[in-house]
């Protein structure tokens, strides 16, 4: 089953919808990865030096942990307007406040310069990068699936998923340029930090463009000519969906722990810390090429996911990634740079593989009524309970143990709870996302919930 109106939709318009969701949400996880990447080099430095280096550092991760407490506040407000004034608004709202903060960091003082008042400030301003995350990636990742055909929603989802990993390769790419170039040396920690920041204003201005040429979702156009939408889609979605919103939160988890602890804030300060030795600027291009490999296997997943399901495509990834989170560190732990690259790359393919079909399998376990708060609100509580202090976890496990061996336990932990997630919710490719559907789309969606009606029964077997 399909919707007319996306069956319909032109090569042309998917191939614009992808590229703009790509580009927006690339720029988006720019902004909010270049803030990680400074977290574990410099503002330990210069936003909390009188803390000293260990607790500096921890603060320096905590204020990134921060700003996932306030996704779901973004999830809440764009999923509200998103579910009733349309999906494209959301986008171009989102991204213009992200790049407004960013370019604002840019321009902080440092502790030295304001005292008090520049760690309070950097504080508020990555709150707002939290919001704007929060009700980025449910915006992009529905205009991405509800334009395609059933047969080609993973790929198709995939698209945006692309963002976060390319984001992470500019943001990385870009600071490794300042710090092996630029302003290597103290020259980076002066002045040259600020630069990755300020190119966002320049970034804004391209999404800004790209999106405002995207059509709205054809299904939230439906929606709107029949006068569908849900009066308080969010009190809607935890009535009737509540499981569905903690068990999809719990999937994200263990990717998004990984994500953000093994290539975000956290490798950047171990690998370059005494007992490691690994130069700066080395490590940021080791993870440039993780960025890359995730890239490529993000997007590989997309099409296994097309082909095999969303739930095997999962358990491949998960499977994958529980492997690796002893070998991640003991290749890190010799010091060696040709193992760092190792260590990263294979880490890379459990996470590429466990993000890329995620947009499709969320699409298709929420009705299309409330279906722009049920991603958005289980993507952002999956953040806090995955990547939200993951960094924070991981120093201070290290700082309590002396090893690395009581991270890469955190990261299986964390991997086995989305792999039991993931088990128990159903599989439904192809299922119609269409309001006409919702009927069919309100019958439960995980192993729990026996009430399964024949068109439901087709699709799941």
């Amino acid at each position: 089953m399909s919707t007319p109106r996306t069956d319909a939709g032109s090569r042309r318009t998917q191939r614009r919808v992808a590229f703009a969701t790509i580009v927006g949400t690339t720029i988006e996880w720019y902004d909010f990865f270049i803030y990680a990447t400074a977290a574990g080099l410099v503002f330990a430095q210069v936003f909390f030096a009188p803390a000293g280096e260990s607790i500096g550092l921890l603060l320096a991760f905590a204020s990134v942990g921060i700003s996932f407490l306030f996704r779901p506040l973004g999830a809440f407000l764009a999923g509200h307007f998103g579910d009733k004034i349309g999906r494209r608004p959301m986008l171009v709202l989102t991204l213009i406040l992200m790049g407004i903060s960013t370019t604002l960091i840019g321009v902080l003082p440092t502790y030295e310069t304001a005292g008090l008042l520049a760690p309070v400030v950097l504080l508020l301003l990555r709150i707002l990068q939290g919001i704007s995350a929060g009700g980025e990636w449910g915006g992009a990742v529905l205009m991405a699936v509800e334009h395609a055909p059933p047969s080609r929603r993973g790929r198709a989802g995939s698209f945006p998923q692309l963002g976060v990993p390319l984001g992470m390769l500019l943001a990385s790419g870009v600071t490794a340029v300042m710090t092996g170039w630029v302003s290597p040396g103290d020259a980076f920690i002066e002045w040259g930090w600020r630069v990755p920041f300020l190119l966002s204003i320049v970034l804004i201005v391209v999404g800004y463009l790209v999106r405002r040429a995207v059509e709205e979702s054809p299904i939230f156009t439906e929606i709107a000519e029949k006068k569908q939408q849900t009066k308080v889609p969010v009190a809607e979605l935890f009535r009737k969906h509540w499981l569905l919103v903690i068990l999809a939160a719990l999937v994200f988890a263990g990717n998004n722990a990984a994500g953000y602890m093994a290539t975000g804030g956290f490798i950047p300060s171990y690998a370059t810390g005494e007992k490691v030795g690994l130069d700066r600027t080395d490590v940021l291009l080791a993870i440039t090429f993780a960025a890359a490999m995730w890239f490529i296997f993000t997007l590989l997943s997309g099409f296994v996911a097309d082909t095999i399901g969303r739930k095997r495509t999962y358990l491949i990834g998960f499977s994958v990634q529980a492997l690796m989170v002893f070998p991640l560190f003991w290749l890190i732990d010799t010091g060696s740079l040709p193992m760092l690259y190792l260590a990263l790359g294979l880490f890379a393919i459990g996470l590429g593989m466990s993000y890329g079909p995620q947009a499709a399998w969320y699409s298709e376990i929420f009705p299309a009524s409330v279906r722009f708060s049920g991603v958005s609100i289980s993507y952002a509580l999956g953040a806090i309970l995955g990547g939200a202090f993951a960094p924070t976890i991981a120093q201070a496990l290290i700082n309590s143990t002396g090893t690395s061996a009581s991270v890469s336990l955190y990261l299986l932990g964390m991997t086995v709870v989305s792999i039991a997630a993931v088990l128990v919710l159903r599989d439904r490719p192809g299922i119609d996302l269409s309001i006409n559907n919702q009927a069919e789309q309100e019958v439960g969606a995980t192993v729990f919930d026996k009430r399964r009606a024949p068109a439901f029964e087709k699709v799941n077997n």
